[in-house]
């Protein structure tokens, strides 16, 4: 195999592993949203539980079923 084949195909080689990690950096991005936008939802579902306990902690008060 002469230099020039060798060069070749470490070039050929190099290209593949370049596309492959341009793909990982694109699939990683993607997840980086979906994981952006998953904590959102919990973080929201977390503010409306707290709007429950906190409206459900006024009713109990309300009807004198707990100590104030």
């Amino acid at each position: 195999m002469s230099e020039d084949d060798v060069d070749s195909l470490v070039l050929r080689h190099l290209r593949r592993i370049d596309t492959k990690v341009d793909r990982l950096i694109d699939d990683m991005r993607d997840i980086k949203h979906r994981m952006t936008t998953v904590e959102e939802s919990v973080a929201g579902q977390s503010r409306r539980l707290d709007r429950v306990e906190s409206r459900l902690d006024r009713i109990e008060r309300r009807l004198d079923l707990v100590d104030a």
